[in-house]
C-alpha cells in the first residue's frame, strides 16, 4: 500500500513519521511525511488506520494541524479508554509508517479569500483545525481580523501554548481557565456561555465568521449563544467530538 492512485485521496496509503513533537503531558502533535499528499484547506481532517497483528482494525478521524502547504501533521489527545490514541501518543516513533487517507471534509474550512473578521472558539483539543486556520491567515500574508477564544481545563493543558503566546498584535488569544488557574491569572476562569461570548465576539453586523470546535456540549452552547448575539445560522460553523471520536 505504498501509494494512493486509483480512489485518489480516498484510498489508504502509508505515510511516514517525521517528527513527534510533545505539547502538554497528554498531547502531542505527528509530523507525517506523506509521499501522495494532494494537498489540504484549513480545517479539513484525515483517517488514521492502526491494523493488529490478528488482522483487527481500528479507525479514527484526526483534524489537521498544519496550514495548506505545510508538512502534514495531526494533533493527538491520550485517551486512557482509546483504542488509537495510546499508540499515537505513547508508541509511535519517528521513522515508523501509519496509514492513513485524505484530506477529508469540505464543509469546515477556510479559505482565507473568504474574508473576516474571524472568530475562532476552541475546547480543549478543539484547537487542532482552528490551529491551522490561525496558520493559514499567517503564511497567505490575509490581513483578516482574527480573535481567538481558547478554554482550557488549566493552563498545563493549553495545546499550543507557545505558538499561541508568540503570535503577538496579529492574531488576538483570549484565554478561559475552567478548573485550575496560576496565582496571578489575570484572564478568564469560567466556561464560555452567552455573557463571556458578548465580552469577545466580534460585533455580529461586521460580517464576522465564527468556527468553533469541542465537545458537543460545549460546541452546541457557543453556536447557540453567538446565534443570539446575532451571528446568522450560516455563518456559524461547527464541527463536534467526544470519546468515540478518537
Amino acid at each position: 500500500m505504498a501509494g494512493a492512485t486509483v480512489l485518489g485521496r480516498l484510498t489508504w496509503q502509508v505515510a511516514t513519521v517525521d517528527e513527534v513533537v510533545e505539547e502538554t503531558p497528554r498531547v502531542r502533535t505527528i509530523l507525517l511525511d506523506v509521499p501522495d499528499w494532494p494537498g489540504h484547506r484549513a480545517g479539513q481532517h484525515l483517517d488514521v488506520r492502526l491494523t493488529a497483528e490478528d488482522g483487527y482494525r481500528a479507525e479514527r478521524e484526526y483534524s489537521i494541524a498544519s496550514a495548506p502547504g505545510e508538512p502534514v501533521a495531526i494533533t493527538v489527545e491520550r485517551l486512557d479508554d482509546g483504542e488509537v490514541s495510546p499508540y499515537l501518543c505513547d508508541e509511535l516513533r519517528p521513522g515508523d509508517g501509519l496509514e492513513l487517507r485524505g484530506p477529508i471534509g469540505g464543509y469546515f474550512v477556510w479559505p482565507a479569500q473568504d474574508g473576516g473578521p474571524l472568530l475562532l472558539v476552541a475546547g480543549g483539543s478543539g484547537i487542532v483545525p482552528l490551529r491551522a486556520m490561525v496558520r493559514h491567515r499567517q503564511r497567505s500574508g490575509s490581513e483578516v481580523p482574527v480573535r481567538l477564544l481558547y478554554s482550557s481545563r488549566s493552563l498545563e493543558d493549553v495545546i499550543y501554548r507557545a505558538e499561541l503566546d508568540e503570535l503577538g498584535d496579529s492574531i488576538e488569544v483570549v484565554h478561559t481557565l475552567t478548573r485550575e488557574q496560576p496565582p496571578g491569572w489575570a484572564g478568564y476562569a469560567r466556561r464560555v456561555d452567552a455573557a463571556l461570548l458578548g465580552e469577545v465576539a466580534w460585533p455580529a453586523g461586521d460580517g464576522a465568521r465564527a468556527f468553533v470546535c469541542g465537545p458537543t456540549s460545549f460546541v452546541e452552547t457557543v453556536a447557540g449563544g453567538l446565534v443570539e448575539f446575532g451571528y446568522p445560522p450560516r455563518r456559524v460553523k461547527t464541527e463536534r467530538f467526544g470519546a468515540t471520536g478518537r
